[in-house]
C-alpha cells in the first residue's frame, strides 16, 4: 500500500517574465510570518544583484513556509525563455505548479513553454490569474485564453479541470471568486494543500537523489541541491555519485540542510519527499544521481531543450587590453566558462582551433548577456562575436531553429511591423484586434530575431511588446537581411574632442562623449546609409594669432546613444566584435587597420 507524507507539499511557481510571480511569493512569505509586516523589502528571493537591477528572476531558488502544520516548499523559477534550463530542472523536484498569468496580458510564449514542461511531468496545475488590480484587467477573457492554451497543447479532460484563483500579489489577496470578499492569501494556501499531491513516502527503499542544482559556500565548499526521491540520507553517510558515462565516484555527506525561512537550516537526516542541500561532495555535476549502493540504477539525466544560439568568447586583444580587468588570459577565460557550463546545463562550451577563442552555445541573447555581465563584474576582460544560430543536419538537410513570436503593437504600427517580419522570413499564424492594439502571432527563424528587437522598438516608438519561445526545427532557407546602418570608425588613437564630434554629427549618430579614449578600428557611431566611414574623432581646432571678427560658433553636441550589452550584441555585424571590460563596453572591427580591412574586402569580392 502506498503511503504519503501528508505534511509536505512541493510546488513550483511558473510564469512569463514580469507577471508578478516573485511579488506574490513575497506576500506568501509575509503572511506566513517569515517577513514581518514592517519589512519593506521587495522581491526577497531575487537575491542576485543582476536580478534586482533588471527586475527578473534568473536563478531558480527555493524556500519553505509552514501553513497549518504543512510545510510548503516553494520553488521560484525564472520567467524568461532564455533561462528555461533553470525551469526544467526545478520542475523535476515539484509535485504541482502554480501557473501565474497576468490578468491583462494573458498567456504569453513562456507561459506555453513552462506549461508544456509541467504537463509532460504530469504535475498538478493550479491556475492563478494575477494583477487583478490593473485597470485593463480582463479576468474572464484571460481565463478563456488559458483554457484554449491547455487544449492547444493537448491536455486531457482531467488536467483541464484545474482550480482557478484570482490574486493581487502586491496587496496579498487571493479569491476563489472575484466577489467573495477575501482579504488575504488563505484561499491560495488552502488550494495548494488541497490540490498539490503530497510526495510518496519511500523511505524504506535504497537512497535515490538527483542533483538538480549546484551552489557554493565559502565554509563548506560545493553544495548540491535536489529532492530525495527514495530512501534516507544522513550527515556522515558514505554515498556514491553516478555520473555521465556510467562513472561512479564515492563521497561522504558532511552536512545536510533544509530550506528554512530565507536561508538554510542544518539537519541530521532527511527522507523521501524532502528538498535538501548536501555539502561535502565535490566531484558532482547537475544531473548526477546520488545512491548508497552500486546496485541502485542511476536516474535518467536531466534533459533540457537544445541551445539555439552560439557566440565566440575571445581573449581581449585591443590596444587598451589589461587596463581594467583582473582576469585577462585565455586560461582565466577557459576556467570561468567551463565552470559556468558545469553550473548551468542550458549552455555548452566548446573549444575551437584557436586557444584564445571559445564557442559558447546557449538559449538566447539575454542569457549570453547575463553570463558576460556577471563575468565583467567579477573582473574579467573578453571580446564577443556576433551571435549565430546553431544548425543541425536532419535527413541530409541543414535545419535551423524556429521561434514562436508574439507581438502586441498599436494599430498604427501593424504595417511597418509586418513588413519588417516579412523581410525576415516570418509567417503569420494568428492576428487579433484588441481595443486599439493588435496581437500578432508569427513563426520566425531564430536568425530573423538577431538584431530585430532594437529596430522593433524604434519603429513602434517604444510602445511595442514582443516575446518568443522555441518552436522546433525547419529547413534552412536563404540569407537574412543584415544591419541597415553602417559604422563610423575611428582612424587613429587618442581622445575625442568636442570640435571633431560636432563636425561628425551630420554624418550619423554617435556612441561616445567628448574626452573618450579611442583607437584605430574602434566604432564610435553609425551612419544611416549602410556604409562604413573612417573618421578623425580627435581633431582639434587650429589656433592662430589673428582674432576673428565674429564669435566662434557654439558647439552643441547631441547626447550620444549609450548602449547596453544586449544592444551591443544586437548591433554588431559579422566583421565586428564587442570589447567587454569591468568598466567599459567598446565596439570595434575585427581588423583594426583601415588599409588591412580594405585589402580583406577586396579579396572577398
Amino acid at each position: 500500500m502506498t503511503t504519503y507524507r501528508e505534511n509536505i507539499r512541493n510546488v513550483a511557481v511558473i510564469a512569463h517574465v514580469d507577471h508578478g510571480k516573485t511579488t506574490l511569493v513575497d506576500s506568501m512569505l509575509r503572511q506566513s510570518g517569515l517577513l514581518s509586516s514592517g519589512d519593506s523589502r521587495e522581491r526577497v528571493l531575487d537575491s542576485n544583484e543582476l536580478e534586482r537591477e533588471r527586475g527578473i528572476t534568473i536563478l531558480a531558488k527555493n524556500t519553505s513556509v509552514d501553513y497549518g502544520g504543512v510545510t510548503i516548499n516553494i520553488l521560484d523559477t525564472p520567467g524568461h525563455h532564455d533561462f528555461g534550463g533553470e525551469v526544467e530542472r526545478t520542475l523535476i523536484m515539484a509535485d504541482g505548479v502554480m501557473l501565474l498569468v497576468d490578468a491583462a496580458e494573458g498567456p504569453l510564449p513562456q507561459t506555453r513553454f513552462v506549461l508544456k514542461k509541467a504537463l509532460a511531468l504530469h504535475l498538478k496545475v493550479i491556475v492563478v490569474i494575477n494583477k487583478i488590480d490593473r485597470k485593463d484587467a480582463r479576468c474572464a477573457a484571460v481565463l478563456d485564453e488559458v483554457y484554449d492554451l491547455f487544449i492547444d497543447i493537448g491536455a486531457d479532460d482531467a488536467t483541464i479541470e484545474f482550480p482557478v484563483l484570482y490574486t493581487d500579489g502586491r496587496k496579498g489577496v487571493a479569491h476563489l471568486d472575484l466577489n467573495d470578499g477575501s482579504t488575504d492569501l488563505r484561499p491560495l494556501f488552502n488550494a495548494i494543500v488541497a490540490h498539490v499531491p503530497p510526495p510518496e513516502d519511500r523511505q524504506a527503499e535504497p537512497l535515490l537523489l538527483q542533483v538538480n542544482n549546484l551552489d557554493w559556500d565559502p565554509f563548506v565548499g560545493r553544495i548540491i541541491v535536489g529532492r530525495v526521491i527514495a530512501g534516507k540520507i544522513r550527515a556522515g553517510q558514505d554515498i556514491l555519485v553516478k555520473g555521465a558515462g556510467d562513472t561512479v565516484v564515492s563521497g561522504r555527506v558532511m552536512k545536510l540542510y533544509l530550506a528554512d525561512e530565507l536561508g538554510r537550516r542544518e539537519i541530521d537526516s532527511a527522507r523521501s519527499g524532502d528538498i535538501i542541500s548536501v555539502a561535502g561532495i565535490e566531484t558532482v555535476t547537475i544531473g548526477d544521481t546520488v545512491v548508497d549502493n552500486k546496485e541502485t540504477p542511476a536516474l535518467h539525466r536531466i534533459d533540457v531543450d537544445e541551445p539555439t544560439l552560439a557566440m565566440n568568447f575571445c581573449v581581449n586583444t585591443g590596444p587598451f587590453a589589461g587596463e581594467d580587468g583582473q582576469y585577462v588570459t585565455s586560461r582565466n577565460l577557459r576556467d570561468r566558462l567551463f565552470r559556468e557550463a558545469m553550473m548551468n546545463v542550458a549552455i555548452r562550451v566548446e573549444e575551437t582551433d584557436s586557444t584564445d577563442v571559445f564557442r559558447v552555445v546557449g538559449r538566447g541573447e539575454l542569457q549570453m548577456g547575463i553570463i558576460v555581465e556577471t563575468m565583467r563584474r567579477e573582473g574579467y576582460e573578453l571580446m564577443l562575436s556576433r551571435p549565430e544560430v546553431v544548425t543541425r543536419d536532419i535527413d541530409g538537410r541543414l535545419h535551423e531553429p524556429l521561434e514562436r513570436l508574439r507581438i502586441d503593437v498599436e494599430d498604427a504600427y501593424v504595417g511597418v511591423v509586418t513588413q519588417m517580419l516579412g523581410e525576415r522570413r516570418a509567417r503569420m499564424m494568428d492576428m487579433r484586434l484588441d481595443g486599439g492594439r493588435t496581437r500578432l502571432i508569427y513563426s520566425i527563424p531564430t536568425r530573423g530575431l538577431i538584431g530585430f528587437h532594437s529596430r522593433f522598438l524604434t519603429e513602434t516608438r517604444g510602445s511595442g511588446v514582443m516575446n518568443s519561445s522555441f518552436l522546433g526545427w525547419v529547413p534552412m532557407e536563404g540569407a537574412m537581411p543584415g544591419r541597415a546602418t553602417g559604422a563610423i570608425i575611428s582612424d587613429r588613437q587618442g581622445s575625442t574632442t568636442p570640435y571633431a564630434l560636432f563636425g561628425l554629427q551630420p554624418r550619423g549618430g554617435l556612441f561616445i562623449d567628448p574626452g573618450t579614449r579611442v583607437y584605430e578600428g574602434m566604432i564610435i557611431g553609425e551612419t544611416p546609409n549602410g556604409r562604413d566611414l573612417n573618421v578623425n574623432a580627435c581633431r582639434e581646432k587650429k589656433l592662430t594669432n589673428i582674432r576673428a571678427a565674429g564669435k566662434d560658433d557654439a558647439i552643441l553636441l547631441t547626447p550620444p546613444r549609450k548602449m547596453t550589452l544586449e544592444q551591443c550584441i544586437e548591433f554588431i555585424d559579422d566583421d565586428e566584435l564587442i570589447e567587454v571590460t569591468p568598466k567599459t563596453l567598446r565596439l570595434r572591427k575585427r581588423i583594426l587597420n583601415a588599409a588591412a580591412r580594405q585589402r580583406q574586402q577586396a579579396k572577398s569580392l
